[in-house]
């Protein structure tokens, strides 16, 4: 079990023929990850290690079967390119790019959601399930060193951070079932609450490890489901950013999302929200494998 990608993920990347982007495909490749396809509007014809690429989204699933596009386009293009995946029937997006306007994303997370399509970022540094598919950058291009399969869910804003706590669980002697990045904008297409529900209902999940940090309300709604019980697994998690409550209010920090506004999203907010909700809160990041050992 794992939870948004595995075995029978099958991918086609937009945006293939860029630098950064061929790269990925050659470490994702590598990692076993089935990418069936490319697309990059005026590149059709071309092979990307070995990768035929498309003119378009619609020509690539004309003749590959595929269920997840990795989004690798300029972030002026990335609302049409989503559109695009949605519209021919993928499911399952991943968006690394960056810098996409707000605008765009709320439009394009309402276009899936009203397809039934699910958006992992923008920022995303990609998501994993160890052993099984690795979409995007996550873990370079030698994720054994960070990752194993395990039953710890693992889930970032911060795309290293995504990493360094994976390894981390590695350190306490677990491994992980998925471990995702879900982008530091301001506006995400699955928020930590949306993860945590996954986590939840996947039978491999034991205990799910959170990294959150300044800005925005993710983590207090996150903390709300696991107030709930909606959430009953257990939660272990580190809000970083601390450090900003001594700075002057309007200092620029961190992620796009990190914005603080009447007293919300500071990083003693979120602390005080999640350990009230009976999560496990490490009081610096290496705490984390003393803290899964005491519930696994």
């Amino acid at each position: 079990m794992s939870i948004l990608v595995n075995k029978n993920t099958k991918v086609i990347v937009q945006g293939i023929t860029g630098r950064e982007a061929s790269g990925v495909v050659k470490d994702m490749l590598a990692y076993g990850t089935k990418v069936v396809a490319g697309v990059t509007p005026g590149k059709g014809g071309l092979e990307v290690e070995g990768v035929p690429v498309y003119d378009s989204f619609k020509e690539a699933m004309q003749n590959h079967e595929a269920n997840t596009a990795l989004v690798y386009v300029p972030p002026f293009a990335a609302k049409e390119a989503v559109f695009e995946a949605v519209s021919n029937g993928i499911k399952v997006l991943d968006v690394i790019t960056e810098r996409v306007p707000v605008r765009d994303s709320v439009e394009m997370i309402s276009f899936a959601k009203k397809h039934e399509a699910r958006i992992i970022g923008p920022t995303s540094v990609g998501i994993i399930t160890p052993g099984e598919c690795k979409l995007g950058p996550i873990g370079g291009s030698n994720p054994d060193r960070v990752f194993a399969k395990g039953n710890v869910g693992v889930v970032s804003k911060s795309g290293g951070m995504t990493n360094e706590t994976s390894w981390l669980v590695r350190q306490a002697g677990f491994g992980q079932s998925t471990a995702a990045g879900i982008g530091g904008d301001f506006v995400t297409g699955t928020s930590f609450a949306e993860f945590l529900q996954l986590f939840e209902q996947d039978k491999e999940t034991k205990a799910i490890v959170l990294f959150g940090e300044l800005g925005g309300v993710y983590e207090e709604q996150a903390a709300e489901l696991i107030k709930k019980k909606i959430v009953t697994k257990p939660v272990i998690a580190f809000v970083a950013g601390k450090f900003s409550e001594l700075m002057p209010q309007d200092t620029a920090l961190g992620h796009a999302g990190a914005i603080i506004e009447g007293g919300l999203g500071t990083p003693s907010s979120k602390i005080k929200a999640l350990k009230d909700a009976g999560a496990l809160v490490a009081r610096v990041h290496g705490e984390i494998p003393e803290l899964l050992k005491q519930v696994l």
